[in-house]
């Protein structure tokens, strides 16, 4: 742990740590996000139909969910400087395959494969808590994922002007294999210029890394009911792409998605089993013990802010065109208000997070999200547009602050399982997007906002079980000496 002064134009020990990370973080959402903006310039070079253009966005998302979760587990074995330089290496590869692909096939594996690259924020939020004190956490990891997450907005600004610059048809190409060849640069920068703690720091690493260790008997099935709506949104995507959706696969090939998820739930269970059956033998001590609940409610926070922002997003220009008759430029110029919230909305909240305490903060941006919503549901082609934009940048102040405030918390429950949580609570994130955009293909978008403001308030019921951060966590050093990590002040 760094104690040294919160300085936001540093570029040493802590500051510089967390610099590198959310640049790398930005490269992955500029590398995730490098297709929509480019999307026209695809579709005509390839020939595609509207359609495998709706399959490559659903692609392009559901590898996430899984990866957040083994990407988490990898962290917190292996540490994060080698698993973010691998991440980036490793995923410059379908990157420069999409740049190259000249098929609708060839589209869909690379983008179905980049899926993995959105799993990168989880590394930093373990790296970012090694590096900061509890008191400065929150804005650190707030700064860590606001100017990270605005990687999606600056690929939607200047890769369709990069695509120009380079010409012809083939433009979109070039663009794409920069951002690849960006990541590739950056994963050996950062390898050479990271540690994975302070000098003379430990990094607990968990017992096990097939499952996540709990510390009570109702804990162990809270974890396995938390676990089902995961592989629950993976089923649904198969449900998208099957004959009652979009039809890209065959009755029998979702039939096979569907046995093999049921399939691999079940082996999740024996391992979840392998890893906490001692529980059922005797008690953790109580220096151990840590509540799950407190996991359960942040995945649920995350599902209602994480998710709504990436399904919002998605649809939001869209959302402004059909409304006001806007041109798609003119509309996705105003929809862009909502991602730019980020670059402060999401560092307020981890400040606002670690003045006044996590809970309540969580509670207040939680309501304000809500109302937000509730707002959105209300926007008509009477409002004047100026005042749709407004309502549109306050919900997304709620709403990144939100996202901000739930990981100001998650670094603070367990220590050295800290990957494996915001892995899980990450992946919840995902889980709302796909929920969030299959309600959209089903109703109007006031319906999709008021249904967004319904788990807001929902989200809001369950905060109020979750307990404030407290005193100091153990963990236990490989001589089996015990350290204590103050989480609060």
């Amino acid at each position: 742990m760094d104690s040294t002064a919160f300085s936001i134009f540093s570029f040493k020990g802590k500051m510089k740590v967390l610099h590198l990370s959310w640049m790398a973080f930005f490269i992955t959402f500029v590398v995730w996000f490098n297709f929509a903006p480019l999307l026209s310039m695809v579709k005509e070079t390839l020939g595609l139909t509207t359609e495998e253009i709706k399959t490559l966005l659903i692609l392009n998302v559901a590898l996430t969910i899984p990866a957040r979760v083994v990407i988490g587990m990898l962290t917190d074995k292996y540490g994060p400087r080698l698993v973010y330089s691998a991440l980036l290496a490793v995923c410059s590869i379908p990157c420069f395959m999409f740049a190259l692909s000249d098929s609708f096939l060839q589209a869909a594996i690379a983008r179905f494969l980049l899926g993995f690259i959105g799993a990168g924020f989880v590394i930093g939020i373990r790296l970012v808590s090694e590096w900061f004190p509890h008191d400065q956490l929150g804005t650190a990891e707030g700064i860590y994922g606001g100017w990270g997450n605005f990687g999606s907005a600056a690929a939607a600004f200047t890769l369709p002007t990069l695509a120009l610059v380079f010409g012809g048809e083939d433009g979109w190409r070039y663009a794409v294999a920069i951002t690849g060849a960006m990541s590739l640069v950056f994963s050996a920068i950062f390898y050479f210029n990271v540690e994975d703690t302070p000098k003379g720091a430990t990094y607990f690493k968990p017992k096990h890394l097939t499952a996540m260790e709990v510390t009570s008997k109702g804990d162990f099935f809270f974890l396995l009911i938390m676990k089902i709506p995961m592989y629950g949104a993976l089923a649904l995507l198969g449900w998208k792409l099957s004959p009652a959706g979009i039809g890209m696969l065959s009755d029998f090939t979702v039939t096979c998605i569907y046995l093999s998820l049921v399939a691999l739930y079940a082996y999740e269970i024996s391992q979840v089993w392998k890893v906490n059956k001692n529980i059922f033998a005797e008690p953790v001590p109580e220096v151990h013990q840590y509540k799950f609940k407190q996991v359960a409610v942040l995945n649920i926070l995350y599902f209602a802010t994480f998710g709504s922002e990436l399904a919002v997003v998605s649809m939001l220009p869209l959302f402004f065109s059909e409304t006001f008759e806007l041109t798609p430029v003119m509309a996705g110029m105003v929809a862009s208000a909502y991602a730019f919230m980020n670059l402060m909305s999401r560092p307020g909240g981890g400040w606002l997070s670690d003045k006044f305490g996590r809970k309540s903060t969580l509670l207040i941006l939680t309501a304000g999200l809500a109302v937000g919503y509730f707002l959105m549901g209300q926007v008509g082609s009477h409002w004047p547009l100026w005042l749709a934009v407004a309502a549109a940048m306050a919900c997304s102040f709620f709403v990144q602050a939100g996202e901000g405030a739930v990981f100001a918390t998650v670094p603070l429950i367990k220590r050295r399982m800290t990957g494996q949580i915001a892995g899980m609570t990450g992946a919840y994130g995902n889980v709302g997007a796909v929920v969030y955009l299959t309600v959209l293909s089903f109703v109007d978008y006031s319906t999709f906002f008021y249904v967004i403001a319904g788990t807001a308030v929902l989200g809001f019921a369950t905060l109020i079980l979750m307990e404030e951060p407290n005193g100091q966590i153990a963990e236990v050093n490989d001589d089996g000496s015990v350290t204590m990590i103050d989480v609060s002040h």
